[in-house]
């Protein structure tokens, strides 16, 4: 990977980006797709929209998209000792979340933290084998009052895991936040292998990073509705399944490293579906392949019924440990993602040719 795409992905997974507080992240998004797009716009919900302009007029919108925010926590109260209780923003799993180190993001800055809870010796034998809820821990902050907690923190701040970028071998790197900043880096790169090459498309190029994902898939809705696109495509991540304790029956056989995911199923057009087939394979780009039977949970779905309806496509990129702050992935993946999107995209010239026949 290009040293600057690196740093460009290092800076968007370290900026805080829970549902619903997503600007940290989007403004390294702005910054970053601003000299590769020619025009950029964010809305009242704060999805940042980047417009490549196509050869001609009245051409086919395509819209690529990736969800900026993440998983977290928001505080919800704060005790008489200074403690702070919390809530899940996304989907958090409680087994998880004990011992953490976070930082809660406060109108004055980032304030470190550690989630806490009843020490294992003290717990009865029951308990130790039954997940402690969410409700039951804790935030500590150092804090020596309720008093004290409150001139440092105000009620539904938002919290997030503390994770470094951490390099695995074989180009597999760890983080919080690829779920779904994968998608977003994905879409910056787009925009910014068609501003380089030089070539007009035959379609105006819309990058999005959509927000509120993880809560309800609502920045998908609303930036779908604004942009009005006749085809689009969804950046998101997939379970990978190489690893022990994953069921292959499941979600198939995906592995990181042997390329993106395409998505099958009622939620994707078959024609965009077997057009990317095809320009995977004229430009050598591997890729893998998952079965969708039903909504896929992704903005594709609400993408695909915006308005009058929309050719609809999901590229995923394998992922391990989902949701957790070690989310895991290939940059061979995320390269070859956006090498794909591109390909496809030259071949599109007309909104018609997606209608089934």
């Amino acid at each position: 990977m290009r040293t600057e795409s690196n740093i460009f992905l290092e800076k968007l997974l370290d900026a805080p980006s829970p549902s619903g507080y997503e600007q940290p992240a989007q403004r390294v998004f702005r910054d970053y797709v601003a000299a590769f797009c020619d025009e950029i716009t964010t809305d009242i919900m704060g999805n940042v929209i980047a417009k490549v302009g196509g050869k001609g007029q009245n051409l086919p919108k395509v819209m690529v998209v990736g969800h900026t925010d993440e998983i977290g926590l928001q505080i919800k109260y704060i005790d008489d000792k200074g403690f702070l209780f919390f809530a899940a923003v996304g989907g958090v799993d409680a087994h998880l979340t004990p011992g953490k180190r976070v930082n809660v993001h406060t109108s004055t800055g980032a304030l470190p933290g550690v989630i806490g809870k009843k020490p294992i010796h003290l717990m009865d034998s029951k308990d130790r084998e039954t997940v402690v809820k969410l409700e039951s821990q804790y935030i500590d902050i150092g804090a020596k009052d309720k008093e004290e907690a409150q001139k440092l923190v105000r009620v539904g701040d938002a919290v997030t895991f503390e994770s470094s970028f951490t390099r695995l071998h074989n180009e597999r790197v760890a983080s919080r936040g690829f779920d779904d900043k994968a998608g977003c880096f994905v879409v910056a790169e787009v925009l910014r292998l068609v501003k380089e090459s030089g070539k007009q498309l035959n379609v105006d190029l819309y990058g999005v990073s959509s927000v509120q994902e993880e809560i309800g898939l609502r920045g998908g809705t609303t930036s779908c509705y604004s942009v009005n696109p006749d085809i689009g495509i969804c950046v998101e991540v997939d379970f990978a399944t190489d690893q022990p304790d994953v069921e292959k029956k499941h979600n198939g056989e995906i592995f990181l490293g042997k390329g993106p995911i395409l998505a099958r199923g009622p939620n994707i057009n078959p024609r965009l579906f077997e057009l990317l087939n095809c320009a995977a394979e004229a430009e050598n780009i591997p890729i893998q392949h998952t079965a969708a039977p039903r909504a896929t949970g992704t903005d594709a779905n609400v993408m695909q019924i915006s308005r009058g309806g929309v050719a609809t496509a999901l590229v995923k990129i394998p992922l391990r440990y989902m949701h957790t702050s070690v989310e895991t992935l290939s940059l061979n993946d995320l390269e070859n993602a956006a090498q794909l999107i591109v390909a496809v995209l030259e071949k599109i010239t007309s909104r018609d040719e997606f209608i089934p026949s």
